[in-house]
């Protein structure tokens, strides 16, 4: 027979946060929505691919709606200028919580387009698609982001 009490689970849950935290480069807080965050570790390294939707190869937009979809049971648009448009209350960099949008702007046209967005996590750092490195966390007070920063997004 084969016994599992509470508290091993309860330490194998640990463990699996742990390993999930340390691949994020963040330290777990009580009061972190977990899920977010197990969701996050699940799509880092994953490659950048414009239009792609799966595991294989993913843009900044659809990592983006289907974290949303599966950690908060949102739908949110497929593009990052409509999601701001659309689906978030507009909000400055200091206000930023776990689970807000970061917009950007990388493509040189006007300070009020947006092409690119990233989730939230804490701490400055922020999930998103990087076309070089993939899926990865970002601090948004490195020059590139703050250069190209257009503003956070609640999402209503």
């Amino acid at each position: 027979f084969l016994f599992v009490s509470c508290s091993t689970s309860k330490h194998i849950e640990k463990q699996q946060n742990k390993a999930v935290y340390e691949a994020l480069g963040l330290y777990r807080d009580r009061n972190d929505n977990t899920a977010l965050y197990k969701a996050a570790a699940s799509w880092l390294h994953v490659p950048h691919v414009d239009g792609g939707m799966s595991h294989s190869g993913v843009d900044c937009s659809f990592l983006v709606y289907t974290i949303y979809k599966t950690v908060y049971g949102k739908t949110i648009e497929r593009n990052s200028l409509a999601m701001l448009r659309k689906n978030c209350e507009r909000i400055s960099r200091d206000k930023l919580k776990e689970g807000d949008l970061a917009f950007f702007n990388t493509s040189g046209k006007s300070s009020a387009y947006v092409n690119h967005v990233g989730i939230y996590l804490k701490d400055h750092k922020f999930l998103h698609t990087s076309t070089s490195k993939g899926v990865v966390v970002s601090d948004l007070d490195e020059d590139y982001y703050r250069r190209t920063w257009v503003c956070g997004g609640r999402v209503r």
